[in-house]
């Protein structure tokens, strides 16, 4: 069965994140996106565990669902089966060879069992009451272990791998391969999450990565988020074969992904957001990767650290990597109401779009053109112009969204 999942997200217990990160929430959101599996994100938090084991029941297929008193009147509408997978992220600081190192893992469990067994492991070394995300100074490989000694299932994915402050590859704390992150344990690593400002192509510009799946997710502080990056499976909707689908990416079972454009990515390109200045790699080697405003080194984006660690000359060798880049349905409408994304004039539309159409994956990636036409033809233009890739872009640095145009 084609689906598609979501499995690096948050809760309402992560700091700086929206209230409405509730099961509830999350489900209703899911449906109206068109994703099936979403991951619970947090789920080593005592608070959010808690009421994940109110809120859902076991699917017995590994994942869970939303018991029906829960459920809200407008998910009830949408005919269609939605499942959580428990997942977590998180935030390892340690000192490794010398450095600082500062890497985001994503950890998931096929039962509360073997998650209650990885909380208890890490309550050992830090708080992870304090925050969903918890900050825990632990190795990146010792997490490993302790996620797969907890479980048999259980899987650990790096998180936004090019992200310069807190990744595997960051270029501010990170390392320059996944080897030496995870050292003897690293076997166990079988997929990488891209992040927000990079795609496939670049990805695949390093030959060292080619071992791996490639998969998307949102890390969404907001409901509305979701989906904003997702992973597209042909499996049975189990944990046991989403697993299987990424570790054998060229099996056919694992479709591909849907991506920013990575410009719109806010660590794309290199540069200070406080004093202006957005650069392009060969920018920053001109200027010996100094702020000439400031005098401070720029914070270096992951285009550049892709083009440092890339050893293939051309860029794009994603014959097993299917992906269609796409901005949200919200944002695309703004554009012609000219109001904003959040604005009444704006959500209105959108659930007129909804309604017709279905789902906003159906409507940005497969309903006809003509359909949309026949309702409305700036939003039928938009969607052609999205899914050609005729956009503008400007892109996103040092911790500043970039933006994606469809009318400019």
């Amino acid at each position: 069965m084609r689906f598609i999942a979501d499995l690096h997200i948050h809760s309402h217990f992560s700091i700086a994140t929206s209230k409405q990160l509730t099961p509830e929430m999350l489900d209703l959101w899911s449906k109206k996106k068109g994703i099936t599996v979403t991951g619970t994100g947090d789920a080593v938090h005592p608070g959010w565990r808690k009421e994940l084991k109110e809120k859902l029941r076991y699917a017995g297929n590994g994942l869970y669902t939303l018991k029906k008193a829960y459920r809200l009147p407008e998910s009830n509408a949408w005919n269609t089966r939605h499942f959580f997978m428990l997942t977590a992220e998180i935030s390892c600081i340690y000192k490794f060879d010398g450095r600082v190192r500062k890497v985001h893992n994503i950890i998931a469990a096929s039962d509360f069992k073997s998650m209650d067994k990885i909380a208890r492991r890490l309550e050992r070394v830090g708080n992870i009451a304090s925050d969903g995300r918890p900050i825990l100074g632990l190795d990146s490989r010792d997490l490993l272990e302790i996620v797969l000694e907890s479980g048999d299932n259980n899987f650990l994915i790096p998180a936004h791998i090019w992200t310069p402050w807190f990744s595997v590859l960051g270029s501010r704390s990170g390392f320059d391969s996944v080897e030496q992150c995870f050292r003897d344990l690293s076997s166990h690593i079988f997929a990488l999450e891209t992040g927000l400002s990079s795609d496939p192509p670049m990805n695949r510009g390093c030959s060292f990565l080619d071992r791996y799946a490639l998969i998307s997710s949102s890390d969404a502080h907001s409901p509305e988020k979701l989906g904003r990056e997702a992973t597209l499976f042909n499996t049975d909707i189990s944990f046991g074969a989403m697993v299987a689908a990424l570790k054998n990416r060229a099996g056919g079972e694992l479709l591909g992904t849907i991506e920013f454009f990575p410009e719109e990515g806010k660590y794309h390109l290199d540069g200070h957001r406080k004093c202006g200045i957005r650069w392009q790699p060969q920018d920053t080697l001109e200027h010996n990767g100094l702020c000439p405003v400031c005098g401070k080194a720029v914070t270096v984006g992951v285009l550049s650290r892709v083009t440092e660690l890339a050893d293939r000359r051309l860029w794009g060798n994603c014959k097993n990597d299917n992906f269609y880049y796409l901005t949200s349905l919200k944002g695309l409408l703004s554009e012609i109401t000219g109001t904003s994304a959040g604005s009444k004039k704006t959500a209105a539309l959108y659930e007129s779009c909804l309604s017709r159409f279905g789902s906003e994956f159906d409507i940005l990636l497969t309903t006809p053109l003509t359909a949309i036409k026949g309702i409305d033809s700036r939003i039928a233009e938009g969607i052609r112009r999205l899914r050609a890739g005729t956009v503008t872009r400007v892109g996103g640095f040092d911790g500043e969204f970039g933006s994606i145009k469809l009318f400019t």
